[in-house]
């Protein structure tokens, strides 16, 4: 795993269920790497999501329970970065991270509820989802801040 080094905030989107939103974009302007955290689409062309916000900034990304088409065989279930020294594992499904793993925050989705906590030293933390509405749970995104000052995060509600 080759550690990351950036200046800029990180962002974290999840669950955008095909469906990037303007609103999504212009958060995501300026950030220095870019985490998509499963459920990308399950069309074929939804695939072109991640190119968008390649446009932005670098992106890593995880494979969701919806993420079916055959370009999403590439994602993996699970990835390891390393930035300015922090440790990350990403993962759509929490259920899916082995609490062995050694990390400094969990990045998950899949529920769309946006969490940001600590739990026993670990950040676990979820964007909620950006894209589809469910319920009436809010449309959000996350930021996240890795440098010598912590690990930090914040929720962002798009203005809808």
């Amino acid at each position: 795993m080759q550690p990351i080094t950036i200046e800029w905030p990180i962002g974290v989107i999840s669950d955008t269920h095909g469906l990037l939103r303007p609103e999504a974009l212009t958060l995501l302007e300026g950030c220095g790497l870019i985490l998509h955290l499963g459920d990308v689409g399950s069309r074929e062309t939804d695939a072109v999501l991640l190119e968008r916000l390649a446009d932005l900034a670098p992106v890593a990304a995880v494979r969701g329970n919806i993420d079916t088409a055959p370009w999403a065989a590439a994602l993996p279930m699970s990835r390891d970065l390393v930035v300015n020294g922090w440790r990350l594992h990403l993962v759509h499904r929490l259920q899916d991270f082995a609490p062995t793993t050694p990390c400094d925050a969990v990045l998950h989705g899949h529920s769309h509820k946006p969490r940001l906590e600590w739990q026993a030293g670990r950040l676990l933390f979820n964007p909620g989802a950006a894209g589809k509405r469910r319920f009436r749970l809010p449309i959000t995104l996350g930021k996240l801040w890795a440098d010598a000052r912590g690990l930090r995060g914040a929720i962002l509600h798009l203005p809808l």
